[in-house]
């Protein structure tokens, strides 16, 4: 198997479903529109176990079939119950023991497979895939973990040194998409192993046809979805996903209890923290707060939850003209009428129209806890007509990014209920309820 033959770089497209049928529906999509080597991730093998491989070789006959067993023992073994069920390459990882792989690569000899050596964090170097290559592997397989996707952490520059230094063609896996693609077929991949650019997508179809264009045309396809964040463009990511995508990413945390928007309708901000605690009655420190806030930040006043206003339609001008995204309180707010028609996002506990008096107690840019949160200066706040939610600072660009995630998976779903499914058909709810 060489790189030089004109079957390269082509797609392969990662299955990682746990549901088989959903996992065949977007096959049948990704092959009729020109994908040519069709994987079993393994989070559907361990679902389905080899059936789903089996059925994939029944149902694509004529496409490579790739079993991701992520082998780390028994590789004979491991290796020929795939081999035996159809699969045409199986993954091993380069991690297990050269005894492993040796055994794997035995195992593709007699049943006529390849095998493919999954080089992923610490032996993801090139003087690993050069062992694997001495083994006799026949694919190395360079893998951007999605935990380290998450952190915004994807460039081909490993990528390029492994395939510099074996003969054998190199994949690539981990965040490739239309835009992408490209710069990782110029840094050295005979093989694109495409997950979620192509399994999240509303229309599976287009997504190869992007992919196989800008392949076939050396440009980048642009793309809004499927690519990761950085603490540069985080805020764009922010405006696209909802608290909801986000307290789901969290695992049900992060939301700001017994806060609610002001504004009828479409509400939503988000930016860095500048943090207020005053006391109830007292609107001094929440009106300093604007003085001192950036452009883009939101202002999270701590005022006990309770009444009289700390916010009303003039400290409303003064954040406008500072270009304050936006003001959470917990507390009151008033003058909801005026804020309303200035459209200032405003989230609060509650309205009333008395007011406080600016005695000046308090302190800003400080901890404080509200609604069951901890918010602390420069933590990121999201906020919707769902509520509000914070992010942890060293965590935002690894949350957002799963939230994205959220999203993507979602319009997925989505589009499979369209398509005549129900929520609890697409997701197997019955097959996935815990066991008692």
């Amino acid at each position: 198997m060489s790189k030089s033959k004109n079957q390269f770089p082509l797609v392969q497209v990662a299955l990682d479903f746990t549901e088989m049928e959903r996992a065949m529906k977007v096959a049948t999509e990704a092959g009729g529109a020109g994908v040519e080597w069709i994987e079993a991730g393994t989070p559907l093998i361990k679902s389905e176990g080899l059936d789903c491989v089996r059925r994939l070789k029944k149902e694509f006959p004529g496409k490579k079939i790739i079993a991701d067993m992520k082998i780390m023992d028994t590789g004979r073994f491991e290796a020929e119950m795939a081999f035996k069920s159809g699969a045409d390459i199986v993954v091993v990882m380069g991690a297990a023991s050269n005894s492993t792989i040796r055994e794997a690569v035995e195992a593709a000899e007699n049943y006529g497979g390849k095998v493919m050596v999954d080089l992923m964090e610490s032996f993801a170097t090139p003087e690993r895939a050069v062992e694997a290559e001495k083994l006799g592997a026949h694919i190395v397989g360079v893998h951007i973990p999605i935990d380290n996707q998450m952190k915004g952490a994807s460039d081909f520059s490993l990528l390029e040194k492994i395939s510099s230094c074996v003969e054998i063609p190199v994949a690539i896996a981990g965040g490739i998409n239309s835009e992408n693609v490209v710069d990782a077929i110029r840094a050295g991949a005979s093989i694109l192993v495409v997950g979620g650019a192509i399994t999240k997508s509303e229309k599976v179809g287009q997504a190869v046809k992007n992919l196989l264009k800008a392949m076939k045309e050396k440009a980048p396809v642009k793309t809004d979805l499927y690519k990761r964040a950085s603490l540069e463009n985080i805020e764009t990511v922010l405006g696209r996903i909802s608290t909801a995508n986000l307290t789901d990413a969290m695992h049900r945390q992060g939301w700001i209890r017994n806060i609610f928007p002001v504004l009828d309708g479409e509400c939503k901000i988000s930016g860095r923290a500048i943090t207020v605690r005053t006391y109830p009655g007292d609107w001094a420190k929440p009106v300093e707060a604007i003085d001192m806030a950036g452009e883009n930040s939101v202002i999270v006043i701590d005022a006990g939850g309770i009444e009289p206003a700390v916010w009303g339609e003039l400290a409303t001008y003064s954040a406008i003209t500072r270009k304050v995204a936006g003001t959470v309180i917990y507390g009151g707010v008033r003058d909801v009428e005026e804020i309303r028609k200035l459209r200032f996002p405003v989230f609060s506990t509650l309205i009333c129209p008395e007011a406080s008096e600016p005695k000046g107690f308090g302190e800003i840019n400080i901890p404080i806890r509200i609604g069951g949160q901890v918010v602390r200066p420069d933590d990121w706040i999201l906020g919707d007509s769902d509520g509000v939610a914070v992010i942890p600072a060293e965590r935002a660009v690894e949350t957002v990014n799963r939230a994205m995630d959220v999203l993507e998976r979602e319009n997925r779903i989505r589009k499979e209920i369209k398509d005549g499914g129900t929520l609890s058909k697409v997701a197997n709810l019955l097959k996935w309820e815990k066991t008692k």
